[in-house]
């Protein structure tokens, strides 16, 4: 069935402008968002079998590339629903806006939403003031966390170019499991003596997994 041979008033834009956003259902905003369907398939036909297939988590956590490997999903389409997942991760930033760190949870709370379902390491330094008020932010690298790639000028360059007294080494581990492995700790290790070589206090390194973190100042206090 076409869109347009669906009656008028049961049209997901109509009942939208007639009943409100919050009377739609999951299938019909999406509808919304992707436009048309297939030759074959109508957006309110296609919408329905991608959520009853890979349901919306899923499929908002999908590359380009997979997302172009489903049925019906072109390049523009893929990225209309890459550009709505990314609009929901940085609302939820929004609401939470740490804007001091005053633990690692607070770090955890900060990039989970971000990087809990990335597919590949993210490096990132997060850069304090004196009083841990957050200055900035730098994603160092994206890849498999290597002592020997990891230049300890590069981690500092950021930090020293807006005048951090402090820094939080931050990444991720795509497997979802926060335990830092050997070539972690090398790593850690390495930075913090870099750190005070340069007079910049590594003040934590957070590892954010699926749902929990380990933090290297927790363990070391323990």
């Amino acid at each position: 069935m076409k869109i347009f041979d669906i009656p008028e008033e049961n049209r997901p834009r109509e009942r939208l402008l007639k009943r409100g956003v919050e009377a739609l259902s999951d299938s019909e905003l999406l509808a919304i968002i992707l436009r048309t369907g297939t030759k074959g398939e109508s957006v309110i036909d296609m919408s329905n079998r991608l959520i009853s297939e890979y349901g919306l988590e899923n499929l908002y956590q999908c590359t380009l590339k997979e997302i172009q490997k489903i049925k019906g999903m072109g390049e523009a389409k893929a990225m209309q629903i890459l550009a709505i997942s990314e609009l929901n991760k940085r609302q939820s930033l929004a609401k939470k806006a740490i804007r001091k760190i005053t633990c690692a949870k607070d770090v955890f709370d900060l990039y989970h939403e971000r990087l809990k379902d990335k597919k590949q390491e993210h490096f990132i330094v997060l850069m304090l003031d004196t009083k841990n008020n957050i200055i900035l932010e730098e994603t160092i690298f994206i890849g498999t966390l290597d002592a020997t790639l990891v230049h300890p000028r590069e981690i500092f360059k950021p930090a020293v170019r807006n005048s951090a007294s402090k820094i939080i080494l931050v990444h991720n581990h795509p497997s979802g499991n926060p335990k830092p492995s050997n070539e972690d700790l090398k790593v850690f290790e390495k930075l913090i003596k870099s750190g005070e070589d340069l007079r910049i206090n590594v003040l934590d390194s957070v590892i954010v997994g699926k749902n929990k973190f380990w933090s290297l100042k927790e363990k070391l206090n323990n």
